[in-house]
């Protein structure tokens, strides 16, 4: 599966759209926020589930930094030993492996 749009190019509402796209054709369950500004400051973009695998994912452009409460969220929710990763059109490949299966 390729991305459709070249990643040096894609915008943040593209990127999370191709993902979104990938997950659910995967067979995962995807849940965003519609208006995140109501939620807890740095929690992950989406959090998308098909069990028995639940995965909190923060989306960024290829050019886009992590604030200090993103990086406190994912750090707190793999040291609960959950599947927390920061994924950038650039991670195309590792992202398609891990939603088939392999982390």
């Amino acid at each position: 599966m390729a991305p459709r749009t070249t990643p040096d190019r894609l915008t943040e509402a593209q990127w999370m759209r191709q993902f979104r796209e990938l997950a659910q054709t995967l067979g995962w369950t995807f849940y965003h926020p519609w208006l995140s500004r109501f939620s807890p400051r740095g929690f992950p973009d989406c959090v998308i589930c098909r069990p028995p695998r639940l995965i909190f994912a923060e989306l960024k452009t290829d050019t886009g930094r992590l604030t200090p409460d993103q990086e406190r969220w994912i750090e707190m929710l793999r040291a609960c030993g959950q599947e927390a990763y920061v994924w950038r059109p650039r991670d195309w490949d590792d992202i398609v492996r891990t939603l088939h299966g392999g982390r």
